[in-house]
């Protein structure tokens, strides 16, 4: 390996990968250091038990919340990162998300471009994961220059006949984009992939796609188990010049062209604040959004849930406003299968027979609502560690999502619906804390995901987010990533 290497990415995760990815055709020397390992081939990765009650995939790494409490997030250190695990919906920031947009409690700020800007790289990113769906179900999807790479995943007989009852009660239905080839991910077991590790079986997600690409190249190289601790950048010139990273109880020093930090909205943000570089406005680590999120469950004794993997639509009736002129709630999605293992180990107090019963007669929705930037939500360094300081917002337009949702899954024939908030440890989708903007003040990094501070760093992972939308932002992240790394070609080029 050279120690001065063109490019360094710290992080495998949607943002490094595809960065890679966009960058190994130019045959730089690229770097990626990841601190966690492959899952290997013989992993439990369709074990309910394994994965939802025992945490098999998890580090064993704490944080500390606003009041001092530790807790365990529910990040992954993986190859592939968080996208190990997650529900595969590779869905486009709405047109209106790069807008000023009101909402009940605050306002949401416009983005330093437009959608416009970003539709070619959001092309280029359904190409690289392999996205399948249409553009033609959901009235709110912003204008794409042709149809998706593949046909959608089908809905099951149970599913189907779920959509047709919300069509019956007037809602919208529409098909979500999916990063799966559902016929290779069924051959390794019936299971959803929603929550479930993906061991190289058919789901689009970083390692499988993004990382592949690039490693198809032999200018790059990843290494596994690699810790990075600091960056440290020149004073005179103000680029960052070193990487310095931990492997197997060893010092290393890289001496890279080019640094980009991938390493998660958290992370990233806590690398930066630990190496004193990216922070002369004071944004890094401020503005962290987490997506209001709420699980459903609707319940009809006349209905039988027979699915396996259950997520293929999702229903933005109230995305752009309540439905009655006001300001926007957010989006809801079917929920990956709810099987009684999993229902369990959510409420450990449930027999077993309850759950197997629920759980055949009900159907799982996710609600997401935005969560608005707000300077006092933060990532900060307390003696070392970690600090996640979460604020929620927007809580209003969130509790009025469930109650709609809960109101026209009734009017479609489910008498029970249950709900649950999904408190802090769970990371739902989590962004913002090293953002794009056009003012160095306000902001650090400029519209290329480049910092305001050193001409040679870049963050593009969901760190660099304005806005956390109220859509999944694995797809914007890909894209924001691809960006950048055209913006790194001219760089080197020049």
């Amino acid at each position: 390996m050279p120690s001065m290497p063109d490019i360094v990415i710290i992080g495998s995760g949607m943002g490094g990968a595809s960065l890679a990815a966009g960058l190994a055709p130019t045959g730089a020397r690229i770097v990626i250091l990841e601190r966690g390992e492959r899952i290997p081939d013989d992993a439990p990765a369709r074990d309910p038990n394994r994965i939802f009650r025992n945490s098999a995939f998890l580090s064993d790494e704490t944080w500390v919340d606003e009041n001092g409490q530790r807790f365990s997030p529910g990040n992954y250190y993986h190859v592939g990162g968080n996208s190990k695990l997650y529900g595969a919906v590779l869905i486009r920031y709405r047109a209106e998300d790069f807008q000023e947009m009101e909402h009940a409690e605050g306002v949401s700020p416009a983005w330093p471009f437009p959608y416009e800007t970003l539709a070619p790289w959001y092309d280029a990113a359904e190409r690289l994961y392999r996205v399948r769906g249409d553009v033609g179900s959901d009235p709110t999807e912003p204008p794409h220059t042709g149809s998706l790479p593949h046909q959608p995943v089908p809905d099951e007989p149970a599913i189907a006949r779920v959509r047709a009852r919300l069509k019956e009660a007037g809602a919208h239905p529409f098909t979500l984009p999916l990063g799966v080839d559902i016929e290779r991910w069924l051959s390794g077991g019936k299971t959803g992939w929603d929550g479930y590790p993906d061991t190289r079986s058919g789901k689009m997600d970083a390692e499988t796609c993004g990382l592949e690409a690039a490693l198809a190249n032999d200018n790059v190289e990843l290494i596994t188990n690699a810790r990075v601790t600091g960056l440290k950048a020149e004073p005179g010139t103000k680029r960052v010049a070193e990487v310095v990273y931990e492997k197997d109880g060893e010092t290393h020093r890289l001496t890279p062209h080019t640094v980009a930090v991938c390493a998660g909205a958290v992370q990233s943000a806590a690398l930066l604040l630990a190496s004193d570089v990216g922070n002369s406005s004071d944004q890094v680590g401020r503005c962290f959004m987490n997506h209001n999120a709420s699980a459903l469950i609707a319940f009809d004794p006349r209905f039988r849930n027979d699915s396996v993997y259950q997520k293929t639509f999702g229903i933005n009736d109230w995305y752009l406003s309540d439905g009655n002129g006001g300001p926007p709630l957010g989006n809801v999605q079917l929920l990956g299968r709810v099987v009684p293992d999993i229902l369990k180990a959510n409420v450990p107090s449930l027999p077993m027979p309850i759950a197997r019963y629920v759980s055949g007669h009900a159907v799982d929705f996710y609600a997401i609502s935005e969560d608005l930037p707000d300077q006092n939500s933060r990532v900060v360094l307390k003696d070392g560690e970690i600090q996640l300081i979460w604020r929620r917002s927007n809580m209003v337009a969130h509790n009025r999502l469930v109650a709609k949702t809960k109101s026209k899954l009734r009017a479609a024939g489910f008498p029970v619906v249950l709900s649950r908030l999904f408190d802090g440890r769970v990371p739902s989708h989590q962004c913002g804390t090293v953002r794009i903007g056009s003012d160095p003040a306000k902001s650090s990094l400029d519209p290329d995901c480049r910092s305001w501070d050193h001409p040679n760093l870049f963050v593009t992972d969901a760190a660099c987010l304005p806005t956390s939308a109220a859509v999944n932002p694995a797809l914007t992240v890909a894209a924001m990533a691809l960006r950048t790394a055209d913006t790194i070609k001219k760089d080197l080029a020049a």
